[in-house]
């Protein structure tokens, strides 16, 4: 085949470092068009990007040509200087060491974009370690709770 092709969904979520709320919900916009914005240069375009006060979530169509351990560390380099430059509470902003990624079926993207827009409601009853720890069952991922969170 002289094309290669591809349509690989990724949702992933990572947080802050010691899930620190310090994610202000007037910054969260420009935050996630930033984080949006990193992606589309890495040729994986967002989904959906959606930020709570501790934790990120996105959905991005994985570029052919990177791996997903690439993107995590691209997004996290470039947005964590952006960070830094937004507030002098933020000049040791840092996201946390590890990431979380599932893969997502083309026929549940919608949904999952829904997931990812609604942080806000739902986090109202589920807090994101265990929102975090549900995502891994589900998608049959054993960990060991002394090292998912740092």
């Amino acid at each position: 085949m002289p094309q290669s092709l591809a349509n690989v969904l990724v949702h992933i979520i990572f947080s802050t470092k010691g899930r620190q709320p310090i994610l202000a919900k007037a910054l969260r916009p420009e935050l996630e068009a930033y984080l949006a914005g990193i992606l589309g240069n890495l040729d994986c375009p967002a989904v959906r990007v959606g930020a709570m006060p501790d934790h990120v979530h996105f959905l991005c169509r994985l570029s052919r040509n990177l791996a997903i351990a690439k993107v995590v560390e691209e997004v996290k380099k470039g947005s964590s200087k952006w960070m830094k430059t937004k507030a002098a509470a933020l000049r040791n902003f840092h996201w946390q060491n590890g990431y979380g990624a599932f893969s997502v079926s083309p026929s549940e993207a919608e949904a999952v974009a829904q997931y990812v827009a609604n942080q806000e409601e739902h986090h109202q009853r589920v807090t994101f370690q265990e929102e975090y720890r549900a995502l891994l069952e589900k998608h049959g991922l054993e960990f060991d709770e002394r090292y998912v969170w740092d």
